[in-house]
């Protein structure tokens, strides 16, 4: 087993899992939006994603879609659709929200403080009637949906993969990769759910959900848009 190329592509990997995107901005929304068990679904999700990519790269598959025309389109075509469909969906909460009565929005604020003492109080973090809640079910989807419908996911595995991992390396060493990376992501994303999805966190959050909406409304947009300029320009 080389343990060399598995620090190599552990670190690499690590660095990505920081580096903001969708599934971070996904993880946010949800971790300060809903219960707990749902945030840590959409953990599993987004990591079950990325376990899909990585056996799919090392195995020629991701390489087989990237090599075909058609193939590859219908992927870009299909995540682009997805990431702007979730974008506008957070954008059009956002416009919703600040397009309420100043009056119904203070009446609101207030409702919501009261629901979120009473949870920090009771270590309750179940969601108040205002908000709709994700089953467990619904976030584990959501986060496996967001990365592995992300073309630049595919591409960004491809590319890691076919560069440090030659013929010579064993089964062993793939095997190995792929849980490495798996498991790298699940403490990360999994960390992220447990820390977010604190009551105290949750109605600090709150108070900026528009924000939080906007942010990750513009981020699915922009990379939506990016894919679809790629595939005007090629």
């Amino acid at each position: 087993m080389d343990l060399s190329l598995l620090f190599t592509l552990a670190l690499i990997h690590c660095v990505a899992l920081v580096s903001p995107g969708p599934d971070f901005a996904i993880m946010v929304k949800i971790a300060t939006s809903q219960p707990r068990n749902t945030a840590i679904a959409t953990a599993v999700g987004v990591s079950v994603a990325i376990l899909a990519h990585t056996i799919l790269s090392l195995t020629g598959v991701s390489l087989v879609i990237k090599s075909s025309h058609t193939l590859y389109l219908l992927v870009q075509l299909l995540g682009a659709s997805y990431l702007a469909w979730m974008g506008f969906g957070a954008l059009k909460a956002t416009i919703a929200f600040f397009r309420k009565p100043k009056r119904l929005l203070k009446g609101e604020e207030a409702e919501s403080s009261v629901a979120t003492e009473a949870q920090a109080n009771t270590g309750d973090n179940s969601q108040t009637k205002a908000e709709k809640s994700l089953s467990p079910r619904q976030g584990f989807m959501t986060g496996l949906y967001t990365n592995l419908l992300n073309p630049k996911a595919l591409v960004f595995f491809l590319t890691l993969f076919s560069a440090l991992i030659t013929p010579s390396v064993t089964p062993a060493t793939k095997v190995a990769a792929a849980l490495v990376l798996f498991v790298l992501s699940l403490i990360w994303f999994g960390f992220l759910a447990l820390m977010l999805s604190k009551a105290k966190v949750q109605q600090k959050m709150q108070r900026i959900t528009p924000i939080i909406d906007a942010v990750i409304g513009v981020i699915f947009m922009s990379v939506a848009l990016a894919i679809v300029s790629n595939l005007l320009l090629v």
